[in-house]
């Protein structure tokens, strides 16, 4: 007679085979307690089945086996699975999937070690289980986070420059969620790490305006976040958008008194009061690990009061503008100064001889090829963008629930059907 495992094994062939693979992920689910006993002997039963030919039954006979072995084995069987599997399969049991790389990521970032072999598993993780380039998946936060401990952020950013259409979501709300709200927390990180500071409050901003009934520890990171990001683009900080929810108001503020008070001391334009907030919550800020931000958003304090002496003087020594702006002397002035001159923020020119600053107007005339060129690719992703809008229009309006719910409505109010106005009885 057959053990419970043999059967297990033919099971999984013979379902594979059929393609009934709905069938063969309900039977994979009653049988988890059966592979979980056996973690002594699960490396036989791999070896008996075929990665490519049957997927889901290696899944979760790996996704069971994670929890006895080491990580270096556990990275490596993951690697060679998610190379080979087929996704056509695994997409019956997204779950499970989800949860290996999540079980993954959490080993590689608690051990240290790998995290550079775990970033390019995840990326292929992510191509294999996506429908499409837009779709956004649980593991692309995994992803972030990865390239996050290890500072190798262009894997993840060839993932979050794409902008999303569509979510994968499991039957867990609360882990889809987590997961969403982690993507754009991570990213935003990314993004400011990089100093791709319009990006990186985009993604800041998705994330404290999702929808929500109670308050989460992730969407408030993110709004301390997108104050200082903010800050550092802009100046002030910008209003959250209207249709967040009233969680942000009522919780997030409150919880947030160190940064809105960093606010209120940056619009006053004096570096002593924003010096005084940031020695006030030093530990705080330490605490948020947003020191680096803080230090960026003050820096950006001097750079938005020189870029004020050029609407106001012509020329100016060294030694002025650093007593304008309160700087330490006019080695620090230069420095700032050549630095926003580099990244094009002001337009001047300094005679190192009589240590005098020339501010001047911008050159650009915005008629040249790389300009036409730069134009020409702004409007065809609008044009992309309003193809998009128009499919995702056509796709709710085909929806069933859309339409039972319209119509639903309408007969509310009168105009249904059934309604007398519409009758096909002249007598009515």
């Amino acid at each position: 007679m057959a053990s419970p495992l043999e059967h297990y094994v033919n099971h999984v062939r013979a379902q594979s085979s059929q393609g009934n693979f709905r069938e063969l992920v309900e039977y994979l689910v009653e049988s988890n307690e059966l592979v979980t006993k056996n973690g002594n002997i699960l490396d036989n039963v791999l070896e008996t089945l075929d990665i490519q030919q049957h997927s889901l039954g290696y899944l979760f006979v790996l996704a069971a086996k994670f929890y006895d072995s080491s990580v270096k084995n556990i990275l490596r069987s993951v690697r060679e699975f998610i190379t080979s599997c087929n996704g056509e399969q695994v997409r019956h049991a997204p779950q499970v999937y989800y949860e290996l790389c999540h079980h993954l990521t959490t080993a590689l970032v608690k051990t240290k070690k790998h995290i550079i072999q775990g970033i390019h598993v995840l990326a292929l993780a992510v191509e294999k289980i996506r429908l499409f380039n837009t779709q956004l998946t649980p593991i692309h936060a995994d992803l972030c986070q990865l390239c996050l401990c290890a500072k190798l952020f262009n894997p993840a950013i060839r993932v979050l420059d794409i902008d999303i259409a569509a979510i994968a979501t499991t039957d867990d709300n609360y882990s889809d969620t987590k997961y969403f709200l982690l993507y754009y927390y991570y990213g935003g990180m990314i993004y400011a790490a990089v100093k791709n500071y319009e990006r990186a409050l985009y993604f800041f901003e998705v994330a404290v305006s999702t929808p929500a009934l109670a308050m989460s520890h992730i969407m408030l990171e993110s709004y301390k976040k997108y104050i200082l990001v903010s800050l550092i683009l802009h100046g002030k900080v910008l209003p959250i958008p209207k249709y967040s929810s009233q969680v942000i108001t009522r919780f997030m503020k409150p919880l947030s008194h160190a940064y809105h008070d960093l606010s209120a001391a940056y619009n006053s334009s004096s570096p002593d009061e924003v010096r005084n907030v940031v020695n006030k919550f030093r530990d705080t800020f330490q605490r948020d690990t947003n020191m680096g931000l803080v230090k960026q958003v003050v820096a950006s304090l001097y750079k938005k009061n020189i870029q004020r002496l050029t609407k106001t003087f012509l020329t100016l020594s060294l030694a002025d503008v650093a007593s304008r702006v309160q700087l330490s002397g006019p080695a620090e002035a230069e420095k700032y100064i050549l630095n926003m001159i580099k990244s094009g923020e002001i337009f001047a020119t300094i005679n190192q001889k009589d240590g005098m600053v020339v501010f001047k107007d911008d050159p650009e005339e915005y008629n040249d090829q790389e300009v036409f060129e730069m134009v020409q690719h702004q409007i065809g992703l609008v044009m992309g963008l309003n193809k998009q809008i128009l499919k995702m229009d056509e796709e709710i309006k085909l929806n069933p629930v859309f339409v039972k719910k319209s119509f639903g409505n309408q007969e509310d109010d009168g105009i249904g059907c059934n309604s007398k106005a519409y009758s096909s009885d002249p007598t009515e």
